[in-house]
Parts: structure tokens; sequence; C-alpha cells
């Protein structure tokens, strides 16, 4: 499982430009089973994206085909983790990969 934090940049002020295309991008994420839950870090610095993929390197990848990623709105940190216990309902994330 990955934790992307997506931190506001330089470029932040392009942000409306890209919001459309990033909105997109998120709902591909969910799609594609790739996302479990996405919000905003506060305070209104930026976001979070709790995800699972094959590898890192892909995760990595679909974060860096982010538009907020590619213009500049956003720098990424992914950190991976190794979830050994959840909550009952939760217990899917155990096989997250």
């Amino acid at each position: 499982m990955f934790i992307a934090y997506l931190t506001f940049a330089d470029n932040r002020a392009a942000a409306p430009d890209h919001l459309a295309a990033h909105k997109q991008w998120i709902e591909q994420g969910f799609a594609e089973g790739a996302f479990l839950a996405v919000g905003k870090l506060l305070p209104a610095s930026g976001g979070a994206i709790l995800g699972r993929a094959d590898s890192r390197e892909a995760f990595e990848a679909r974060i860096a085909a982010d538009p907020f990623v590619i213009h500049g709105v956003v720098a990424a940190d992914i950190q991976e983790m190794d979830v050994w216990r959840t909550q009952d309902g939760l217990a899917d994330l155990m096989a997250a990969a």
C-alpha cells in the first residue's frame, strides 16, 4: 500500500487551470482500483492519496501522470506501507498489492 502526499509547489496558482484534468485522473484511479481514499491536507497544503499497485514503480508512474504533478502545481512524496493490521471492515487492505 502507498500513501502519496501531494503538497502545493511553486506553480500552485495554476491549480484552477488543471483542476478538471486532475479530477478526471482521480476518477480513473478509483475506477481502476488503484485509489482507496483521496483527501485534502489540512490546513490547505495539498492532498493525499491512499493507494495500491503491483509495485512501487507502478504507483510512482501513476502519481507522475497526475496533471497537477506534470504542471508543477504539487510535489509528490510517496511512502510505502506494509499493512499488518486493520479494523475488521478494512481487512481487504491487507491484500492491497
